[in-house]
């Protein structure tokens, strides 16, 4: 999956939306409910890659991390509670969605 893959994949979750919060960055993004505005995916471009942060259960983090090599502690965030996902060529785009969408319903 890329960042337009994964943009357009967010925006089939019920009730959300894309936004750009940050000044003078047009390619952060973040996804976010239209009720409570929370964050359930944040996209940055980090040393040539793009980067994909997502909610999850902390129980699972651990795991995620510890299978996956495209999956690492959250970058800028709490490493507890997110995850970031390397976008890449190697990734299952599968479980990506699946990750989006638990972070989609941990995040209502």
């Amino acid at each position: 999956m890329n960042k337009s893959e994964v943009i357009k994949y967010c925006l089939t979750l019920q009730n959300t939306f894309e936004d750009y919060p940050f000044e003078d960055d047009n390619i952060s993004v973040v996804m976010k409910h239209k009720k409570n505005k929370k964050w359930f995916a944040l996209m940055m471009e980090v040393k040539g890659n793009i980067y994909l942060n997502i909610k999850t259960n902390p129980e699972y983090s651990e795991l995620l991390r510890n299978e996956y090599e495209y999956i690492i502690p959250a970058y800028h965030m709490n490493k507890e509670h997110w995850n970031t996902i390397i976008l890449n060529n190697n990734i299952d785009s599968n479980l990506v969605k699946e990750l989006i969408d638990q972070s989609y319903e941990l995040t209502k």
